[in-house]
């Protein structure tokens, strides 16, 4: 009983609120807001520009060193009260990202960084 309620609640709450929004909201229409940068800044050419491939391995790469770095720093904080088997996944983590970064090293995907 006490689920259906909160479900009833959490359906409700938020439709309740986005109808109440449009008749609160102001509608001051600005010509300004309507362009590509809201700030002011008359654009200069196509906003539809091509990058290269390797700005996007970049950025992966780099997501997947940041994740590594978050993992391993709390990993060595609280190194000394894990038990064993924390200590092998944690390996196991460290030794999927070493053959991840061979691979990339192996493809040269991060040579020209």
């Amino acid at each position: 009983m006490g689920v259906a309620v909160f479900a009833i609640i959490a359906l409700l709450f938020p439709t309740i609120l986005f109808f109440l929004s449009r008749y609160w909201r102001p509608d001051k229409h600005d010509p300004r807001g309507e362009t590509t940068y809201e700030c002011g800044e008359v654009p200069i050419g196509d906003a539809q520009i091509q990058f290269h491939f390797q700005y996007y391995m970049y950025a992966i790469i780099f997501v997947a060193f940041d994740l590594v770095t978050v993992f391993v720093l709390i990993w060595a904080l609280v190194f000394s009260g894990m038990g064993d088997l924390a200590k092998v996944y944690m390996l196991l983590f460290l030794g999927i990202l070493f053959v991840g970064v061979t691979y990339a090293l192996k493809k040269e995907e991060i040579l020209w960084i």
